[in-house]
């Protein structure tokens, strides 16, 4: 199992990710809201800005401080060592 690190320490496993997207669109917002009104948001953020969401294929959210790119980088396996 690979896992990644999505800031602060926080680490989740690689292959259970669907997507990594950029929290600023409208339907992300919303989505974002219904996991978090039904529950299945994991907010890694430490109370710092969300950059990031990352979809889970268990259909938790979990949200990062870590910019897209760099998760997508830590996911490749090409770098993206910087932490938020």
């Amino acid at each position: 199992m690979k896992l990644i690190n999505i800031g602060y320490g926080n680490m989740i496993s690689a292959e259970k990710i669907v997507a990594v997207v950029n929290p600023e669109s409208a339907p992300i917002k919303r989505l974002v809201q219904e996991a978090k009104d039904s529950g299945n948001a994991i907010d890694a953020t430490y109370g710092r800005k969300t950059r990031s969401v990352v979809v889970m294929d268990s259909g938790h959210i979990v949200l990062s401080s870590i910019i897209t790119d760099t998760l997508a980088a830590r996911i490749n396996g090409t770098g993206g060592n910087a932490d938020a």
